[in-house]
Protein backbone atom coordinates (compact mmCIF):
# COMPACT_ATOMS: atom_id res chain seq x y z
CA UNK A 1 0.00 0.00 0.00
CA UNK A 2 1.30 3.46 -0.90
CA UNK A 3 0.28 7.11 -0.55
CA UNK A 4 -1.25 8.89 -3.55
CA UNK A 5 -1.55 12.58 -4.43
CA UNK A 6 -4.14 12.61 -7.24
CA UNK A 7 -7.78 11.55 -7.49
CA UNK A 8 -6.88 9.18 -10.31
CA UNK A 9 -4.24 7.59 -8.10
CA UNK A 10 -6.73 7.24 -5.27
CA UNK A 11 -9.27 5.65 -7.58
CA UNK A 12 -6.67 3.11 -8.65
CA UNK A 13 -5.57 2.41 -5.08
CA UNK A 14 -9.20 2.19 -3.94
CA UNK A 15 -9.99 -0.32 -6.68
CA UNK A 16 -6.91 -2.40 -5.85
CA UNK A 17 -8.04 -2.69 -2.23
CA UNK A 18 -11.81 -2.89 -2.85
CA UNK A 19 -12.22 -5.43 -5.64
CA UNK A 20 -10.53 -8.35 -3.85
CA UNK A 21 -12.40 -7.52 -0.62
CA UNK A 22 -15.67 -7.46 -2.55
CA UNK A 23 -14.96 -10.83 -4.16
CA UNK A 24 -13.97 -12.21 -0.76
CA UNK A 25 -17.12 -10.92 0.93
CA UNK A 26 -19.32 -12.24 -1.86
CA UNK A 27 -17.63 -15.61 -1.54
CA UNK A 28 -18.13 -15.63 2.25
CA UNK A 29 -21.73 -14.55 1.77
CA UNK A 30 -22.12 -17.28 -0.81
CA UNK A 31 -21.47 -19.85 1.92
CA UNK A 32 -24.58 -18.64 3.76
CA UNK A 33 -26.40 -18.25 0.44
CA UNK A 34 -25.77 -21.85 -0.55
CA UNK A 35 -26.67 -23.05 2.96
CA UNK A 36 -30.03 -21.29 2.64
CA UNK A 37 -30.57 -22.02 -1.06
CA UNK A 38 -29.71 -25.71 -0.93
CA UNK A 39 -31.71 -26.19 2.27
CA UNK A 40 -34.69 -24.50 0.60
CA UNK A 41 -34.46 -26.83 -2.35
CA UNK A 42 -34.54 -29.76 0.09
CA UNK A 43 -37.83 -28.53 1.67
CA UNK A 44 -39.52 -25.38 3.01
CA UNK A 45 -39.32 -26.90 6.51
CA UNK A 46 -35.52 -27.11 6.23
CA UNK A 47 -35.39 -23.56 4.85
CA UNK A 48 -37.41 -22.29 7.82
CA UNK A 49 -35.24 -24.28 10.25
CA UNK A 50 -32.03 -22.87 8.82
CA UNK A 51 -33.65 -19.40 8.88
CA UNK A 52 -34.32 -19.66 12.61
CA UNK A 53 -30.87 -21.11 13.31
CA UNK A 54 -29.02 -18.43 11.35
CA UNK A 55 -31.08 -15.70 13.01
CA UNK A 56 -29.57 -16.90 16.30
CA UNK A 57 -26.08 -17.66 14.99
CA UNK A 58 -25.35 -14.73 12.67
CA UNK A 59 -25.67 -11.87 15.22
CA UNK A 60 -23.34 -13.70 17.60
CA UNK A 61 -20.87 -14.60 14.87
CA UNK A 62 -20.78 -11.17 13.24
CA UNK A 63 -20.78 -9.25 16.51
CA UNK A 64 -17.85 -11.13 18.01
CA UNK A 65 -16.02 -11.17 14.67
CA UNK A 66 -16.51 -7.40 14.70
CA UNK A 67 -14.62 -7.21 17.98
CA UNK A 68 -11.72 -9.02 16.33
CA UNK A 69 -11.87 -6.64 13.36
CA UNK A 70 -10.37 -4.01 15.66
CA UNK A 71 -6.99 -5.41 14.58
CA UNK A 72 -7.45 -3.82 11.12
CA UNK A 73 -7.08 -0.14 12.10
CA UNK A 74 -4.38 -1.10 14.63
CA UNK A 75 -2.23 -2.76 11.97
CA UNK A 76 -2.97 -0.24 9.23
CA UNK A 77 -1.97 2.67 11.45
CA UNK A 78 1.18 0.85 12.62
CA UNK A 79 2.17 0.24 9.00
CA UNK A 80 1.31 3.84 8.04
CA UNK A 81 3.47 5.06 10.94
CA UNK A 82 6.41 2.78 9.99
CA UNK A 83 6.12 0.63 13.14
CA UNK A 84 6.03 -2.77 11.45
CA UNK A 85 8.02 -4.38 14.28
CA UNK A 86 4.96 -4.13 16.55
CA UNK A 87 2.55 -5.90 14.19
CA UNK A 88 3.29 -9.55 15.10
CA UNK A 89 2.71 -8.91 18.80
CA UNK A 90 -0.66 -7.27 18.14
CA UNK A 91 -1.79 -10.09 15.83
CA UNK A 92 -0.72 -12.72 18.38
CA UNK A 93 -2.80 -11.04 21.07
CA UNK A 94 -5.79 -10.86 18.75
CA UNK A 95 -5.47 -14.60 18.08
CA UNK A 96 -5.48 -15.41 21.79
CA UNK A 97 -8.50 -13.17 22.22
CA UNK A 98 -10.28 -14.96 19.37
CA UNK A 99 -9.87 -18.32 21.13
CA UNK A 100 -11.27 -16.91 24.37
CA UNK A 101 -14.30 -15.45 22.58
CA UNK A 102 -14.91 -18.74 20.77
CA UNK A 103 -14.86 -20.73 24.04
CA UNK A 104 -17.31 -18.26 25.62
CA UNK A 105 -19.68 -18.63 22.65
CA UNK A 106 -19.53 -22.42 22.82
CA UNK A 107 -20.26 -22.49 26.55
CA UNK A 108 -23.09 -19.97 26.27
CA UNK A 109 -24.57 -21.70 23.23
CA UNK A 110 -24.82 -25.11 24.81
CA UNK A 111 -26.36 -23.51 27.92
CA UNK A 112 -29.05 -21.31 26.40
CA UNK A 113 -29.84 -22.38 22.81
CA UNK A 114 -32.14 -25.30 23.80
CA UNK A 115 -34.17 -22.93 25.98
CA UNK A 116 -34.39 -20.31 23.22
CA UNK A 117 -35.65 -22.82 20.67
CA UNK A 118 -38.02 -24.37 23.21
CA UNK A 119 -39.61 -21.00 23.95
CA UNK A 120 -40.41 -20.32 20.30
CA UNK A 121 -43.71 -21.25 18.64
CA UNK A 122 -42.16 -23.49 16.01
CA UNK A 123 -43.33 -26.61 14.28
CA UNK A 124 -41.41 -29.58 15.79
CA UNK A 125 -39.72 -30.38 12.48
CA UNK A 126 -38.49 -26.79 12.09
CA UNK A 127 -37.14 -26.76 15.66
CA UNK A 128 -35.28 -30.02 15.03
CA UNK A 129 -33.60 -28.66 11.89
CA UNK A 130 -32.57 -25.44 13.69
CA UNK A 131 -31.09 -27.35 16.64
CA UNK A 132 -29.16 -29.68 14.34
CA UNK A 133 -27.72 -26.81 12.31
CA UNK A 134 -26.53 -24.92 15.41
CA UNK A 135 -25.00 -28.02 17.00
CA UNK A 136 -23.08 -28.82 13.83
CA UNK A 137 -21.78 -25.34 13.07
CA UNK A 138 -20.51 -24.91 16.64
CA UNK A 139 -17.59 -27.18 15.73
CA UNK A 140 -16.30 -24.43 13.44
CA UNK A 141 -16.43 -21.45 15.81
CA UNK A 142 -12.78 -21.53 16.94
CA UNK A 143 -11.31 -21.69 13.40
CA UNK A 144 -13.76 -19.07 12.11
CA UNK A 145 -12.78 -16.51 14.76
CA UNK A 146 -9.06 -17.23 14.35
CA UNK A 147 -9.34 -16.83 10.58
CA UNK A 148 -11.10 -13.49 11.07
CA UNK A 149 -7.96 -12.17 12.82
CA UNK A 150 -5.61 -13.53 10.15
CA UNK A 151 -7.71 -12.16 7.34
CA UNK A 152 -7.81 -8.71 8.97
CA UNK A 153 -4.01 -8.81 9.24
CA UNK A 154 -3.66 -9.71 5.57
CA UNK A 155 -6.10 -6.99 4.49
CA UNK A 156 -4.55 -4.32 6.72
CA UNK A 157 -1.30 -4.75 4.78
CA UNK A 158 -3.20 -3.93 1.59
CA UNK A 159 -2.82 -7.54 0.36
CA UNK A 160 -6.53 -8.07 -0.15
CA UNK A 161 -5.98 -10.25 -3.22
CA UNK A 162 -4.59 -12.98 -0.97
CA UNK A 163 -7.74 -13.01 1.19
CA UNK A 164 -9.72 -13.29 -2.03
CA UNK A 165 -7.72 -16.27 -3.25
CA UNK A 166 -8.00 -18.10 0.08
CA UNK A 167 -11.76 -17.60 0.25
CA UNK A 168 -12.34 -18.58 -3.37
CA UNK A 169 -10.49 -21.82 -2.74
CA UNK A 170 -12.79 -22.71 0.14
CA UNK A 171 -16.09 -21.80 -1.55
CA UNK A 172 -16.28 -24.91 -3.77
CA UNK A 173 -15.33 -26.98 -0.71
CA UNK A 174 -18.41 -25.67 1.08
CA UNK A 175 -20.75 -26.23 -1.88
CA UNK A 176 -19.46 -29.76 -2.35
CA UNK A 177 -19.85 -30.56 1.35
CA UNK A 178 -23.39 -29.16 1.26
CA UNK A 179 -24.25 -31.58 -1.52
CA UNK A 180 -22.85 -34.45 0.51
CA UNK A 181 -24.44 -33.66 3.87
CA UNK A 182 -27.74 -31.99 2.86
CA UNK A 183 -28.74 -34.38 0.05
CA UNK A 184 -26.72 -37.42 1.10
CA UNK A 185 -24.83 -37.86 -2.18
CA UNK A 186 -22.28 -40.68 -2.54
CA UNK A 187 -23.50 -42.55 0.53
CA UNK A 188 -23.12 -39.67 3.01
CA UNK A 189 -25.88 -39.17 5.62
CA UNK A 190 -28.90 -37.24 4.26
CA UNK A 191 -29.17 -34.53 6.96
CA UNK A 192 -31.20 -31.81 5.23
CA UNK A 193 -30.76 -28.33 6.70
CA UNK A 194 -28.60 -29.61 9.57
CA UNK A 195 -26.12 -30.85 6.97
CA UNK A 196 -25.46 -27.24 5.97
CA UNK A 197 -24.09 -26.66 9.48
CA UNK A 198 -21.76 -29.66 9.14
CA UNK A 199 -20.49 -28.39 5.79
CA UNK A 200 -19.85 -24.87 7.11
CA UNK A 201 -17.94 -26.13 10.16
CA UNK A 202 -15.60 -28.23 8.02
CA UNK A 203 -15.15 -25.29 5.64
CA UNK A 204 -14.08 -22.99 8.50
CA UNK A 205 -11.32 -25.42 9.50
CA UNK A 206 -10.13 -25.60 5.90
CA UNK A 207 -9.93 -21.83 5.48
CA UNK A 208 -7.99 -21.45 8.74
CA UNK A 209 -5.38 -24.04 7.74
CA UNK A 210 -4.91 -22.40 4.34
CA UNK A 211 -4.49 -18.97 5.95
CA UNK A 212 -1.92 -20.23 8.46
CA UNK A 213 0.19 -21.83 5.73
CA UNK A 214 -0.03 -18.68 3.60
CA UNK A 215 1.03 -16.30 6.37
CA UNK A 216 3.86 -18.59 7.48
CA UNK A 217 5.29 -19.22 4.00
CA UNK A 218 4.35 -16.41 1.58
CA UNK A 219 5.90 -12.94 1.18
CA UNK A 220 5.27 -10.33 2.59
CA UNK A 221 3.40 -12.01 5.44
CA UNK A 222 6.23 -14.36 6.39
CA UNK A 223 8.47 -11.37 7.11
CA UNK A 224 6.30 -10.35 10.05
CA UNK A 225 6.95 -13.65 11.85
CA UNK A 226 3.42 -14.05 13.15
CA UNK A 227 3.91 -17.70 14.09
CA UNK A 228 7.62 -17.57 14.99
CA UNK A 229 7.20 -17.65 18.75
CA UNK A 230 3.70 -16.69 19.84
CA UNK A 231 3.62 -13.94 22.45
CA UNK A 232 2.19 -14.71 25.86
CA UNK A 233 -1.27 -13.44 26.69
CA UNK A 234 -1.23 -9.76 27.66
CA UNK A 235 -4.32 -8.39 29.34
CA UNK A 236 -3.11 -4.83 28.73
CA UNK A 237 -2.91 -5.58 24.99
CA UNK A 238 -6.38 -7.12 25.12
CA UNK A 239 -7.63 -3.93 26.75
CA UNK A 240 -6.28 -1.92 23.80
CA UNK A 241 -7.92 -4.28 21.31
CA UNK A 242 -11.25 -4.24 23.11
CA UNK A 243 -11.21 -0.43 23.36
CA UNK A 244 -11.40 -0.33 19.56
CA UNK A 245 -12.96 -3.68 18.73
CA UNK A 246 -15.73 -3.84 21.32
CA UNK A 247 -17.67 -0.83 19.99
CA UNK A 248 -17.23 -2.16 16.45
CA UNK A 249 -18.51 -5.58 17.47
CA UNK A 250 -21.42 -4.15 19.46
CA UNK A 251 -22.42 -1.92 16.53
CA UNK A 252 -22.43 -4.90 14.17
CA UNK A 253 -24.27 -7.03 16.74
CA UNK A 254 -26.97 -4.40 17.22
CA UNK A 255 -27.53 -4.23 13.46
CA UNK A 256 -27.52 -7.96 12.76
CA UNK A 257 -29.43 -8.87 15.91
CA UNK A 258 -32.32 -6.57 15.05
CA UNK A 259 -32.80 -8.50 11.81
CA UNK A 260 -32.56 -11.71 13.81
CA UNK A 261 -35.09 -10.38 16.30
CA UNK A 262 -37.50 -9.71 13.46
CA UNK A 263 -37.09 -13.27 12.20
CA UNK A 264 -37.75 -14.62 15.69
CA UNK A 265 -40.77 -12.35 16.16
CA UNK A 266 -42.10 -13.63 12.85
CA UNK A 267 -42.08 -17.19 14.18
CA UNK A 268 -45.78 -16.67 14.87
CA UNK A 269 -46.46 -16.46 11.13
CA UNK A 270 -46.79 -19.56 8.95
CA UNK A 271 -43.80 -21.50 7.65
CA UNK A 272 -44.13 -20.07 4.12
CA UNK A 273 -43.86 -16.49 5.43
CA UNK A 274 -40.83 -17.30 7.59
CA UNK A 275 -39.13 -19.03 4.66
CA UNK A 276 -39.89 -16.17 2.25
CA UNK A 277 -38.69 -13.55 4.72
CA UNK A 278 -35.43 -15.40 5.27
CA UNK A 279 -34.84 -15.94 1.56
CA UNK A 280 -35.38 -12.24 0.77
CA UNK A 281 -33.21 -11.21 3.71
CA UNK A 282 -30.51 -13.61 2.55
CA UNK A 283 -30.42 -12.01 -0.91
CA UNK A 284 -30.45 -8.52 0.60
CA UNK A 285 -27.52 -9.60 2.77
CA UNK A 286 -25.68 -10.73 -0.35
CA UNK A 287 -26.19 -7.30 -1.92
CA UNK A 288 -25.03 -5.78 1.37
CA UNK A 289 -21.57 -7.14 0.60
CA UNK A 290 -21.12 -4.16 -1.76
CA UNK A 291 -21.29 -1.38 0.87
CA UNK A 292 -19.67 -3.67 3.46
CA UNK A 293 -16.65 -4.21 1.20
CA UNK A 294 -16.35 -0.47 0.69
CA UNK A 295 -16.61 -0.06 4.46
CA UNK A 296 -13.70 -2.45 5.04
CA UNK A 297 -11.65 -0.79 2.30
CA UNK A 298 -12.15 2.64 3.84
CA UNK A 299 -11.04 1.38 7.25
CA UNK A 300 -7.74 0.29 5.69
CA UNK A 301 -7.19 3.34 3.47
CA UNK A 302 -8.37 5.99 5.91
CA UNK A 303 -6.45 4.32 8.74
CA UNK A 304 -3.27 4.29 6.64
CA UNK A 305 -3.62 7.97 5.73
CA UNK A 306 -4.49 9.04 9.30
CA UNK A 307 -1.51 7.04 10.60
CA UNK A 308 0.67 8.92 8.13
CA UNK A 309 -0.84 12.29 9.09
CA UNK A 310 -2.43 12.94 5.66
CA UNK A 311 -5.90 14.04 6.77
CA UNK A 312 -6.88 15.59 3.44
CA UNK A 313 -6.22 12.30 1.67
CA UNK A 314 -8.20 10.39 4.31
CA UNK A 315 -11.21 12.65 3.68
CA UNK A 316 -10.93 12.21 -0.09
CA UNK A 317 -11.02 8.43 0.30
CA UNK A 318 -14.12 8.71 2.52
CA UNK A 319 -16.02 10.76 -0.08
CA UNK A 320 -14.86 8.47 -2.88
CA UNK A 321 -16.08 5.36 -1.05
CA UNK A 322 -19.50 6.73 -0.11
CA UNK A 323 -20.12 8.03 -3.63
CA UNK A 324 -19.22 4.66 -5.14
CA UNK A 325 -21.57 2.87 -2.74
CA UNK A 326 -24.50 5.11 -3.66
CA UNK A 327 -24.01 4.45 -7.38
CA UNK A 328 -23.84 0.69 -6.81
CA UNK A 329 -26.98 0.77 -4.63
CA UNK A 330 -28.97 2.35 -7.45
CA UNK A 331 -27.77 -0.38 -9.80
CA UNK A 332 -28.87 -3.14 -7.40
CA UNK A 333 -32.26 -1.42 -7.05
CA UNK A 334 -32.78 -1.79 -10.79
CA UNK A 335 -31.87 -5.48 -10.58
CA UNK A 336 -34.48 -6.09 -7.88
CA UNK A 337 -37.16 -4.21 -9.83
CA UNK A 338 -36.51 -6.01 -13.11
CA UNK A 339 -35.60 -9.53 -11.99
CA UNK A 340 -37.33 -9.94 -8.62
CA UNK A 341 -39.25 -13.08 -9.58
CA UNK A 342 -36.18 -14.75 -11.06
CA UNK A 343 -34.26 -14.04 -7.85
CA UNK A 344 -37.11 -15.47 -5.77
CA UNK A 345 -37.03 -18.63 -7.87
CA UNK A 346 -33.48 -19.29 -6.73
CA UNK A 347 -34.72 -20.05 -3.23
CA UNK A 348 -37.81 -22.19 -3.67
CA UNK A 349 -39.79 -24.36 -6.05
CA UNK A 350 -43.11 -23.55 -4.35
CA UNK A 351 -45.17 -20.85 -6.16
CA UNK A 352 -46.68 -19.41 -2.95
CA UNK A 353 -43.23 -18.97 -1.37
CA UNK A 354 -41.80 -17.46 -4.57
CA UNK A 355 -44.57 -14.86 -4.65
CA UNK A 356 -43.93 -13.86 -1.03
CA UNK A 357 -40.18 -13.63 -1.59
CA UNK A 358 -40.73 -11.31 -4.54
CA UNK A 359 -42.84 -8.98 -2.39
CA UNK A 360 -40.24 -8.88 0.37
CA UNK A 361 -37.51 -8.10 -2.17
CA UNK A 362 -39.20 -4.82 -3.10
CA UNK A 363 -38.51 -3.55 0.41
CA UNK A 364 -34.87 -4.60 0.09
CA UNK A 365 -34.42 -1.79 -2.47
CA UNK A 366 -34.68 0.79 0.27
CA UNK A 367 -32.22 -1.17 2.41
CA UNK A 368 -29.55 -0.82 -0.26
CA UNK A 369 -29.85 2.95 -0.57
CA UNK A 370 -29.56 3.61 3.17
CA UNK A 371 -26.78 1.04 3.55
CA UNK A 372 -24.85 2.79 0.79
CA UNK A 373 -24.45 5.79 3.09
CA UNK A 374 -24.36 4.30 6.59
CA UNK A 375 -21.99 1.37 6.09
CA UNK A 376 -19.08 3.06 4.24
CA UNK A 377 -19.36 5.96 6.69
CA UNK A 378 -18.82 3.53 9.54
CA UNK A 379 -15.74 2.18 7.78
CA UNK A 380 -14.25 5.66 7.47
CA UNK A 381 -14.95 6.37 11.15
CA UNK A 382 -13.14 3.15 12.11
CA UNK A 383 -10.14 4.35 10.12
CA UNK A 384 -10.07 7.38 12.43
CA UNK A 385 -10.48 4.97 15.40
CA UNK A 386 -13.76 6.73 16.17
CA UNK A 387 -15.99 3.83 17.15
CA UNK A 388 -17.94 4.66 20.31
CA UNK A 389 -20.49 7.06 18.82
CA UNK A 390 -21.23 4.64 15.95
CA UNK A 391 -22.26 2.10 18.59
CA UNK A 392 -24.67 4.56 20.20
CA UNK A 393 -26.12 5.54 16.81
CA UNK A 394 -26.67 1.88 15.92
CA UNK A 395 -28.49 1.36 19.21
CA UNK A 396 -30.80 4.32 18.62
CA UNK A 397 -31.40 3.66 14.92
CA UNK A 398 -32.31 0.00 15.13
CA UNK A 399 -33.57 -0.66 18.63
CA UNK A 400 -35.12 2.69 19.59
CA UNK A 401 -36.54 3.55 16.15
CA UNK A 402 -36.51 0.58 13.76
CA UNK A 403 -37.76 -2.38 15.80
CA UNK A 404 -40.52 -0.55 17.74
CA UNK A 405 -41.88 1.01 14.54
CA UNK A 406 -41.79 -2.38 12.83
CA UNK A 407 -43.52 -4.11 15.74
CA UNK A 408 -46.36 -1.60 15.75
CA UNK A 409 -46.86 -1.80 11.98
CA UNK A 410 -46.71 -5.61 11.95
CA UNK A 411 -49.11 -6.15 14.83
CA UNK A 412 -51.51 -3.22 14.66
CA UNK A 413 -51.89 -2.51 10.92
CA UNK A 414 -52.68 -4.48 7.77
CA UNK A 415 -48.98 -4.54 6.80
CA UNK A 416 -48.45 -7.67 8.96
CA UNK A 417 -45.01 -9.22 8.26
CA UNK A 418 -44.07 -6.43 5.84
CA UNK A 419 -44.46 -3.94 8.69
CA UNK A 420 -41.24 -5.22 10.24
CA UNK A 421 -39.36 -4.42 7.04
CA UNK A 422 -40.81 -0.89 6.93
CA UNK A 423 -39.65 -0.36 10.51
CA UNK A 424 -36.13 -1.58 9.75
CA UNK A 425 -35.91 0.68 6.71
CA UNK A 426 -36.95 3.63 8.88
CA UNK A 427 -34.23 2.87 11.42
CA UNK A 428 -31.60 2.31 8.76
CA UNK A 429 -32.37 5.64 7.07
CA UNK A 430 -32.10 7.46 10.39
CA UNK A 431 -28.77 5.76 11.07
CA UNK A 432 -27.41 6.75 7.67
CA UNK A 433 -28.12 10.44 8.28
CA UNK A 434 -26.63 10.40 11.78
CA UNK A 435 -23.49 8.50 10.72
CA UNK A 436 -22.78 10.90 7.88
CA UNK A 437 -23.10 13.89 10.17
CA UNK A 438 -20.68 12.28 12.63
CA UNK A 439 -18.09 11.70 9.91
CA UNK A 440 -18.18 15.33 8.82
CA UNK A 441 -17.71 16.47 12.41
CA UNK A 442 -14.81 14.09 13.01
CA UNK A 443 -12.98 15.22 9.89
CA UNK A 444 -13.36 18.85 10.96
CA UNK A 445 -12.10 18.05 14.46
CA UNK A 446 -9.08 16.13 13.17
CA UNK A 447 -8.19 18.89 10.75
CA UNK A 448 -8.51 21.57 13.43
CA UNK A 449 -6.79 19.84 16.30
CA UNK A 450 -4.23 17.71 14.39
CA UNK A 451 -4.25 15.06 17.12
CA UNK A 452 -1.14 12.80 17.59
CA UNK A 453 -0.90 9.92 15.14
CA UNK A 454 -2.76 6.78 16.19
CA UNK A 455 -4.70 8.57 18.92
CA UNK A 456 -8.40 7.69 19.00
CA UNK A 457 -10.90 10.48 18.91
CA UNK A 458 -12.66 11.09 22.17
CA UNK A 459 -16.39 10.66 22.15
Amino acid sequence: MQSTTTIRGKLRQFAVILIPILVTQLALSAITFFDTNMSGKFSSVDLAGVAIATSIWVPVQTGLSGILMGITPIVSQLVGGRQENKVAYQVNQALWLSVLLAVIVLAAGYAVVPSILGAMSLEPEVRQVAAGFLAAISAGIIPLFAYTVLRCFIDALGQTKMSMVITLITLPINVGLNALFIYGFWGFPRLGGAGAGVASAITYWAVLLIAILTIHKVHPFAGYGIFRGMSRISFSAWKGHLKIGLPIGLSIFLETSVFAAVTLLMSGFDTATIAAHQAALNFASTLYMLPLSICMSLTILVGFEVGSGRLKDAWQYAKLGIGTAIILSLMTAVILLVAGRQVAGLYSNEPAVISLIQQFLLYAIFFQISDAIATPTQGALRGYKDVNVAFVLALVSFWVIGLPVGYVLANYTDWQAFGYWIGLITGLAAGAALMLRRLVNIQRRFTKQQEPLGSPVSS
